[in-house]
């Protein structure tokens, strides 16, 4: 009798202590566990599931947003324009878009705090793509007497107005179409217009991509035609901004190990971007991606300085530039649109 009543009492004790144990366990787990209390966050590309989309596309491959507490969706975009209402409105917590759009868009709202928080595109894809054919050639000059397709929304004819005025540009002369967007390299290769607005890393491979010789294909990126501008990069809803801000620095913590990866493994990106594009030809959005890596994010500047900052001085010109076209109400104001503030420390943005 007394052997089992102690036997009781220590299987009693036994199996309270491997509850114990497990439910400590399972608090733990928790305490590691991302999807135990992950925060949403809703992200908007600038554009389609293409190349240049893998900078953010491999971070959910590897799991880096997870293991920042974070249940990102990435949703494809209609244009890196479109991201700032998308974001200022709060139906996308985040995006990649146009930070010279925000700037003019700040001016335009000054009650809707909206700032870019990472950089991406140091220099920017602002292109005009033409033929050789259609009598384009790398001389600015030989835009004049031309038709362009110009899609209203698009980012590089944004700055069509700094591109002419910094190149003495007598737009009287061209012609400007707008276009879709989706017709608008098909119009450029069955020589309905001569030249196109779009980026570098888009047009270009596209065009080559429907036959159009490359050595007929003239690709003028704006910033080497004087055009000081940065290029696209990561805003935040000022919502999300005020109330999650240690989710925003997870989200960059993500991205800049997602950009350093691509970067490493343009290859691997391609394929990430496969398993979302079905239609897509995993050469031609390697090409878009290595273009873009080579020509809009690790620049001179970045190798230099690290990835996702900005460099004062230059910020400062690039707002003089957009004042030749754009009357600031407050430029102070609307420039200040880029806050460097979230990003992770200089080593874990270098390449």
């Amino acid at each position: 009798m007394f052997v089992t009543e102690v036997q009781g009492s220590l299987s009693r004790r036994r199996l309270l202590a491997l509850a114990g144990a497990s439910a400590a366990a399972l608090a733990g787990l928790g305490g590691v566990n991302p999807a135990s209390a992950q925060t949403p966050v809703r992200f908007t590309l600038d554009w389609r599931f293409e190349g240049p989309s893998a900078l953010f596309l491999m971070a959910l491959e590897k799991g880096y947003f997870k293991a920042e507490g974070l249940d990102v969706t990435i949703e494809a975009g209609m244009g890196s324009r479109e991201t700032i209402p998308r974001v200022a409105t709060g139906g996308y917590d985040a995006g990649f878009g146009d930070v010279n759009s925000l700037i003019r868009f700040r001016d335009e709202n000054p009650g809707i705090d909206l700032k870019a928080v990472m950089m991406v595109y140091d220099r920017p894809p602002f292109s005009i793509v033409g033929r050789k054919s259609r009598g384009v050639t790398a001389e600015a000059k030989s835009l004049e007497g031309k038709k362009l397709g110009a899609p209203a929304a698009d980012a590089a004819f944004a700055q069509w107005p700094i591109f002419k005025t910094v190149n003495g540009l007598d737009d009287s002369k061209m012609r400007l179409e707008n276009v879709g967007f989706a017709v608008r390299e098909p119009m450029l290769a069955a020589g309905e217009v001569d030249a196109v607005f779009g980026y570098a890393n888009s047009s270009y491979v596209s065009l080559k991509s429907r036959g159009v010789p490359v050595d007929d294909i003239v690709v003028m990126l704006m910033a080497n035609y004087g055009v000081e501008l940065y290029g696209n990069a990561v805003m935040v809803s000022p919502k999300f901004l005020a109330e999650k801000p240690d989710a925003v620095r997870g989200l960059l913590r993500a991205i800049a190990r997602s950009v350093r990866d691509t970067v490493a493994n343009p290859d691997l990106g391609g394929q990430v971007v496969l398993k979302r594009n079905e239609g897509a030809r995993l050469e031609v959005e390697v090409e878009r991606l290595k273009m873009a890596l080579d020509q809009n994010v690790v620049t001179p500047w970045v190798k230099a300085n690290g990835f996702g900052g900005i460099e004062p001085a230059r910020w400062a010109r690039a707002l003089d530039q957009i004042a030749l076209t754009f009357k600031f109400r407050d430029k102070a104001k609307a420039g200040a649109a880029f806050d460097a503030s979230y990003l992770p420390p200089t080593e874990e943005r270098v390449f």
